[in-house]
């Protein structure tokens, strides 16, 4: 199975929002089925075959989630980053401002879904392959 380790020298390639569908086609080689980012300090489930998960601990001081969503301005933000304009850090900044508590990455069915504090989907997108 994949290691922390594995996971965060994947990760370390990731400069940009364009760099991610190439960091998801790598950890889903290494074994990874699905995660969880969250966005409060930025650590990460990863999980497996077998219930088998590892954790990589958060990254930064917490950040408070804005209580209502904002789903124009976090769109928008996100077409930003996508395009590589923006750092990972200004990113998750941007999703405690607009209101995203977390997003999941399902590598079957290769979609990241972003949710709000409720738990409520906000966003669904397929990830290119």
């Amino acid at each position: 199975m994949f290691t922390v380790e594995q996971i965060k020298s994947a990760h370390s390639l990731v400069k940009s929002g364009a760099d991610f569908p190439a960091y998801i086609r790598t950890i889903k080689q290494l074994g990874v089925s699905h995660y969880e980012t969250f966005v409060a300090d930025g650590h990460i489930d990863y999980h497996g075959a077998n219930d088998f998960s590892v954790t990589v601990p958060a990254k930064y001081d917490l950040m408070s989630i804005a209580e209502i969503p904002q789903m124009e301005v976090f769109k928008s933000e996100l077409i930003v980053h996508q395009e590589g304009k923006t750092d990972f850090l200004t990113f998750i900044q941007m999703c405690a401002s607009t209101g995203i508590e977390k997003w999941a990455i399902d590598m079957d069915q290769m979609t990241c879904t972003y949710f709000d504090k409720a738990g409520n989907e906000v966003l669904v997108e397929k990830i290119p392959e």
